[in-house]
C-alpha cells in the first residue's frame, strides 16, 4: 500500500517538466537513497513530522543561515519548480527567480551530480507532504546580505564541472570519488576555509576543518596519528556503518551524519567511500612531536587527580578504554590533535553515541562543564594529552573559557 501511495503521489506532483521516467517508482526509491547519501534531512528538517520543510538554523562564520523548504509546497517550497530548475540549483546554485543560493548549500560539491541522480532526488522530494514553511532570511551583515555579491564569490571560488571517471583508477575508487566529492560533500567539514568561507584547495583539502563549532579531523593518511591517519580500512568502514570502532564513537555533527546518512549506505557505496578516502594523499609532513609536559607540572598533578576520580572508571586508569564501548585515550588522535576544540567540548558538554543496528543501546559520556572550572578542564585535558605515552601542548584555562562561550 505504501509503495502504491508513493507512486500515486509522484504522479500527482511530477508534472510535465520532469525528465521522462524520472517519476518511476525506481527513481523515487533511488531519490530517497540519494538524499540519505547527501545527508539532506540533517540540514532541511527541524521537526521530524515535517521532513525537509527547512528553516533549520545553520551557523556560519558570517552569521546564521536558514535552510530551504524542499517540500512541494507551491508558496514556500519547490511546488512550482521543474526538474530543470532543481538541477540548475543543485549544480549552479541559482534559483528559478535568478537569485543566487549561498554556498552553505553545497552546490560547489553538487556540481558533479549527474542529471539522472538530480532528477531522482527531485522525484522523491515531490512525493513529500507539502508543508507551508516560511524560511527566515540569513542573519548576515551587509554586503553579504545582498545576494548579488555571490557573483563575485562564485567568480573567485566556483567552477561548473562534470564528473569524469579517471581511467587509471578502479571502479570503486571512481564511485567513491563521486560520492565523497559530490553528494556526501565530506570536505565541506573536513577541510579548512579561506577568508571568503570557501574551502582551501590543494594540500589543505581534507586536513581538518570546523563544523558547527566542532573540529572535524583530517581524513588524510600519515601525519603521526593526527585525524584518522592510523585507522585501517576496516576501522573506517565500521565507524561509518555502526557509528563506532575501537578508536572512538561518533559524536557532535558526525553522529547525525551516521544516523541520517552513512549507516543507510549500500555496502558497495560504503566500501567505495572507504577506498577513496584511504587513497587520499598523505598529510604534509608534521612538525616533530613535542616533549610531553613533565609529570610534576602543576597542571599534570591536578589533572591526574581529576582523571582518576572522574574519567578512569570508563577510560581506564592507563587510558586503555574498552574496545567498542569507551574510547581509548592512549595514542588517541583526537587527544593529540593540534586543535583542542573537540576534546574540550567533549568534557564540557558530554556526548551521546548514535544508536545503530549493531549498537542499538548508545553509550553516553556525561557533561562535566557544570562541575569543573575552566582551570579544572584545562588541567585534565592537559593530563590526558601527556599521560599514557601521549605528548601534546598543554591546554590553557583561557582556551577553555573561549570554547565555553561558544556553546
Amino acid at each position: 500500500m505504501r509503495t502504491a501511495a508513493l507512486a500515486i503521489a509522484a504522479a500527482l506532483f511530477a508534472g510535465p517538466a520532469l525528465a521522462q521516467g524520472a517519476n518511476t517508482q525506481a527513481a523515487i526509491e533511488r531519490g530517497l537513497y540519494l538524499t540519505r547519501v547527501g545527508d539532506c534531512a540533517a540540514c532541511h528538517t527541524v521537526e521530524e513530522d515535517k521532513p525537509f520543510a527547512g528553516n533549520f538554523e545553520l551557523p556560519t562564520p558570517f552569521g546564521n543561515i536558514y535552510t530551504s523548504n524542499l517540500t512541494p509546497d507551491e508558496d514556500t517550497g519547490l511546488g512550482t519548480w521543474t526538474a530543470d530548475d532543481f538541477f540548475r540549483a543543485m549544480t549552479q546554485g541559482v534559483r528559478p527567480d535568478e537569485e543566487r543560493l549561498y554556498p552553505a548549500f553545497p552546490y560547489t560539491h553538487f556540481n558533479i551530480v549527474t542529471r539522472e541522480d538530480s532528477d531522482a532526488i527531485f522525484a522523491y522530494l515531490r512525493t513529500l507532504e507539502p508543508v507551508r514553511q516560511i524560511v527566515r532570511e540569513p542573519d548576515f551583515p551587509w554586503p553579504m546580505s545582498d545576494r548579488t555579491t555571490l557573483r563575485v564569490w562564485n567568480f573567485l571560488n566556483f567552477e561548473e564541472d562534470d564528473f569524469v571517471n579517471k581511467s587509471d583508477k578502479s571502479p570503486a575508487w571512481n564511485r567513491g570519488r563521486y560520492l565523497v566529492e559530490g553528494l556526501a560533500h565530506c570536505s565541506g567539514c573536513h577541510s579548512p576555509r579561506n577568508f571568503t568561507g570557501a574551502e582551501k584547495d590543494g594540500e589543505a583539502r581534507f586536513t581538518g576543518g570546523f563544523a558547527e563549532g566542532w573540529y572535524a579531523p583530517s581524513l588524510r593518511q600519515g601525519n603521526g596519528g593526527e585525524g584518522i591517519g592510523d585507522w585501517s580500512a576496516q576501522d573506517l568502514a565500521e565507524f561509518l556503518r555502526h557509528g563506532r570502532n575501537d578508536h572512538t564513537a561518533a559524536f557532535g555533527p558526525m553522529a547525525e551524519v551516521i544516523d541520517k546518512s552513512t549507516r543507510h549506505l549500500k555496502d558497495d557505496d560504503l566500501n567505495a567511500i572507504v577506498t577513496y578516502i584511504r587513497d587520499l594523499p598523505e598529510e604534509p609532513e608534521a612538525a616533530e612531536r613535542p616533549e610531553p609536559v613533565a609529570s610534576d607540572d602543576e597542571q599534570m598533578i591536578a589533572g591526574e587527580t581529576i582523571y582518576a576520580t572522574q574519567c578512569g572508571a570508563c577510560h581506564g586508569q592507563q587510558g586503555e578504554g574498552v574496545p567498542g564501548m569507551f574510547a581509548t585515550l592512549k595514542g588517541s588522535s583526537l587527544v593529540h590533535s593540534a586543535d583542542t576544540t573537540t576534546l574540550v567540548r567533549l568534557i564540557i558538554e558530554g556526548v551521546r553515541a548514535v544508536p545503530t543496528d549493531k549498537y542499538p543501546t548508545p553509550h553516553a559520556m556525561p557533561a562535566f562543564g557544570w562541575k569543573l572550572t575552566d582551570q579544572d578542564i584545562a588541567d585534565v585535558a592537559t593530563y590526558v594529552r601527556n599521560a599514557f605515552g601521549n605528548a601534546a601542548p598543554a591546554v590553557a584555562a583561557g582556551d577553555v573559557e573561549d570554547i565555553r562561550k561558544q556553546e
